[in-house]
């Protein structure tokens, strides 16, 4: 029986499973039922047996495939493929894997069971939308140049996570922002609508969104910018229109932050020019404004000029009727318009003009359209009655400069260079230039703003012939005495003069040219030493100009951002500097390939802060009369003091302004006599040569005062005015005197305070004299109370009620005086007992005569002192007599 049983299995199971070679399934992530094309079924040949014929599973292999298969009915061998878990696309869009399917063999146990072939299964991952589109960048950023339509100026780019293609494309871009001239494609290009203004708006901010291809938009918009440059114009940037400048600051740099922009262009050098206009300042710049003679004596100029054109005074009125300038700094300036002359007085005009001599002048001067060409004359020397013959000349003719010079016959009986002429820019050009003319007969130099210029053209012509006629020395034009019906001015100048000098005998050097006309301002490069060796630059003499040349852009912009401006003035002219930068550039293999701009930019200068000059001392003095004959004389300035302030903000202490006390020059004081004027033969002003000695001051003396000048400090000028003493041989008719004294910088741009001293006389001692010698105490005991000392000295004291010391006093001088005169007398009758015994035995008939006796008797025997004194006053009259 068993055996029989056995034979029936090994028969029944004969068969395998059966199953599809390969399947294609599809399951949609986050679900896990897998859907199979062909369905998965199992076949086996051996049904309907029981067991045999019945499919008891699936088996998968693979590399650990999240999936399992199971059986859904064993005996149609359907079955089921699903995953374990849930599966995610985005980790993982397909798997491929093994299947088989194993029949029940012999009993529920499936054991003996067959298995089908093996199959292949791949399965896909159906994606679903779940990710928005996130832009790659935070923020997007682009430049633009006006004026331009770009076909796309930048492209943003969004991405989507979701791992299938439809899903994780972008198929949209919008910028959501509204009324902005850009539009954007699919792409993500970003683009102009219209041509972009820099000058309307320098940027844009747009905000911009994306969708999927599945309609999923993102969660935040990107912001993207557009800046708006302006058309790439080559020149300088990064420049200010204005530089303050503080007076005292020194050198200040000018362009810290400019470069030369050149739109890409490579460049083989740059050559950059930097000039300092400053013609409308002053005398052609900021110079310092001493008079001619103080600045000649600072600049170290031989001596024995004679100013020409001075300020208009009581002692040099002619001229007072010439146009006249001051100007913003006292620069003092004429004005000729070609009507006006002026006529020089005979004691100012030099007479000693030998083969030796200097002319020296400003000049701004240019053409005057309209006019035929004639001569303006700026000096000239003429016969001043019959004749019209010009001994020597300085004038204009054409543009160009001329200076006459005819020798005396007596000095020269043969041709001589007569005429020199000069044709150059600057004697038309209206701008104020320096000339000076040195003559060593028959050599002329010129001297333009320092510069030397030899003449193009030399005339000669005959010596004139002697003569009696008096010669006259004019201003602005030249005098017509002779020849005429009437004698006039002809060849008038027109233009601008000042400090017109001539000096005779000497000529001056190249080195005092130069200091005369030095400016105070100009261009100055700053930390020169670290300047790249291969920028070549150079200044004009007046420091006015500055030229760089380099062929590295860089090493350019540097150098030009080290450029300076300095104003050594301690009271510069405040106001406008005018500055202009011109650049050419040259490219490789090119002459020029860009043009850059000419700038214009200005320095203002601040207004510096005024000085205040003070002037303190006593400001009464009363002496004896003997003093005012005395050698010392009256020092009328014993107790100078000279000081000047400023006034300086105080932020910090939140106060308007502090008073600081600062040094700087003077150029003159002037002590002035009030009232009526000195008279020589009774009074005088004097002060020691020997107190000028070491200093750069002179002095001028007349009856209405002194002057004391020169460019020096004021610790010199206190010095020098202290010595200034007053002496009066005639004291007894002096009741006082009184004097001013005033200071002066920059030649009365600013002035100290009036500074008054009145002189008097003790008179009260005098008062006795006049009575009696006789009776008159001595000179030791007289004395002097001033009201004021009295009443310091005993305040409580009442005029009108004399104490008891004071009965005390009085009685007590009475006594000395009865004593004294006593004393005298007894003297007297003695000594003309004496005289008459004398005249007895010389038997002579000469008759004593004592009525116009006066003698003085010192008690305290000082008759030394006495006689010293009256041996001065007899020295000082002396000489005032003399």
């Amino acid at each position: 029986m068993t055996l029989s049983f056995l034979l029936f299995v090994s028969v029944v199971n004969k068969h395998k499973p059966w199953i599809e070679t390969s399947y294609h399934g599809v399951i949609t992530e986050n679900t896990d039922i897998v859907l199979l094309d062909p369905p998965l079924v199992a076949l086996d040949k051996d049904a309907p047996i029981p067991y045999a014929g019945e499919i008891c599973a699936f088996n998968i292999h693979g590399l650990e495939a999240p999936f399992e298969a199971v059986v859904l009915n064993g005996t149609s061998g359907e079955g089921q493929l699903r995953a374990r878990g849930l599966v995610d696309c985005e980790l993982q869009k397909e798997y491929t894997f093994i299947i088989q399917a194993h029949d029940c063999g012999s009993g529920p146990g499936g054991t003996e069971g067959k298995k089908s072939h093996k199959a292949v299964v791949h399965i896909q991952v159906n994606d679903v939308n779940e990710f928005a589109p996130v832009f790659r960048e935070p923020q997007y950023r682009a430049a633009v140049t006006e004026g331009k339509i770009y076909d796309s100026i930048l492209q943003v780019e969004a991405t989507d996570q979701d791992c299938s293609p439809q899903y994780s494309q972008i198929c949209n871009y919008q910028i959501t922002t509204t009324n902005t001239p850009f539009a954007i494609d699919r792409n993500g290009n970003i683009r102009n609508t219209e041509k972009l203004n820099y000058d309307h708006q320098q940027e844009y901010e747009i905000q911009v969104t994306a969708w999927d291809c599945g309609q999923k938009r993102a969660l935040h918009s990107v912001p993207v910018h557009i800046d708006v440059r302006p058309v790439c114009k080559p020149g300088w940037q990064g420049w200010n229109k204005r530089v303050d400048y503080e007076p005292g600051t020194g050198s200040k740099q000018l362009f810290t932050q400019m470069h030369l922009e050149t739109c890409g262009e490579p460049l083989s050098s740059v050559r950059t020019t930097v000039e300092l206009q400053t013609s409308h300042i002053g005398k052609g710049c900021d110079r310092e404004t001493y008079s001619e003679k103080s600045l000649q004596k600072l600049c170290g100029a031989s001596s024995g000029s004679t100013d020409l054109l001075p300020a208009p005074s009581t002692a040099t009125n002619w001229t007072a009727s010439l146009v006249s300038d001051s100007g913003r700094d006292s620069d003092l300036i004429f004005r000729f318009d070609g009507r006006q002359a002026a006529k020089i007085p005979d004691w100012v005009v030099p007479q000693n003009l030998t083969d030796h001599f200097t002319i020296a002048t400003w000049m701004k001067h240019g053409p005057s359209p309209g006019l035929r060409a004639e001569k303006e004359t700026l000096l000239c020397n003429s016969d001043k009655t019959e004749m019209n013959r010009h001994h020597y000349s300085l004038y204009v003719h054409n543009c160009r400069l001329v200076f006459l010079l005819r020798r005396d016959f007596t000095q020269v009986d043969t041709f001589r260079p007569a005429e020199f002429h000069w044709k150059l820019e600057q004697i038309c050009d209206k701008e104020w230039h320096y000339y000076v003319i040195n003559v060593e007969f028959p050599v002329v130099t010129l001297y333009v703003d320092g510069v030397t210029y030899d003449p193009y053209l030399v005339t000669d012509d005959w010596p004139i012939h002697p003569s009696q006629i008096d010669v006259q020395l004019t201003v602005g034009a030249c005098w017509q005495g002779g020849e005429v019906t009437k004698p006039r001015f002809t060849q008038y100048f027109r233009g601008s003069l000042s400090g017109l000098t001539i000096r005779p005998g000497k000529i001056e050097s190249q080195k005092v040219i130069s200091c005369l006309q030095a400016c105070k301002e100009g261009l100055d490069i700053n930390s020169l030493e670290s300047l790249d060796k291969s920028i070549k630059f150079h200044f004009n003499p007046a420091q006015s100009i500055l030229v760089m040349e380099g062929e590295d852009l860089e090493n350019m912009n540097t150098a030009v951002r080290k450029v300076s401006y300095i104003n050594s003035r301690q009271f510069p002219t405040p106001g406008v500097r005018r500055l202009q930068i011109s650049t050419t550039v040259q490219c490789f293999g090119e002459d020029t390939c860009i043009t850059i701009p000419t700038i214009d930019a200005v320095v203002m200068v601040l207004q510096p802060s005024e000085p205040r000059i003070t002037i303190t001392g006593v400001e009464r003095l009363s002496r004896p009369a003997s003093n005012f004959r005395a050698t010392e004389g009256i020092s009328l300035f014993q107790d100078l003091h000279i000081i000047s302030t400023v006034t300086r903000a105080d932020t910090a202490a939140r106060h308007t302004g502090i008073l600081e006390e600062i040094i700087h020059n003077l150029d003159y004081c002037d002590v002035l006599v009030l009232g009526e004027e000195l008279s020589p033969e009774l009074e005088s002003l004097q002060l020691q040569p020997t107190s000028l000695l070491g200093k750069h001051l002179d002095a001028t003396n007349s009856t209405s005062g002194m002057s004391i000048y020169g460019v020096d400090s004021m610790s010199n000028y206190e010095q020098v005015i202290r010595q200034v003493r007053y002496y009066n041989w005639q004291p007894e008719q002096l009741t006082e005197r009184r004097f001013r004294l005033t200071c002066s910088e920059l030649n009365g741009r600013y002035t100290s305070n009036e500074f008054n001293v009145e002189v008097s006389v003790w008179h009260s001692s005098e008062a006795g004299e006049h009575v009696s010698h006789m009776v008159a105490p001595p000179l030791y005991m007289q004395v002097v109370h001033h009201p004021a000392m009295i009443n310091d000295l005993y305040p409580n004291h009442v005029s009108g009620l004399p104490s008891a010391a004071t009965v005390v006093i009085v009685m007590c001088i009475a006594a000395l005086v009865v004593v004294v005169v006593l004393g005298i007398y007894r003297i007297h009758v003695t000594h003309q007992q004496e005289v008459k015994l004398a005249e007895t035995n010389k038997e002579t008939d000469m008759n004593w005569d004592d009525s116009a006796l006066t003698i003085t008797v010192n008690p305290m025997e000082v008759r030394g002192a006495e006689a010293g004194i009256d041996a001065t006053e007899k020295r000082i009259g002396g000489k005032l007599n003399g």
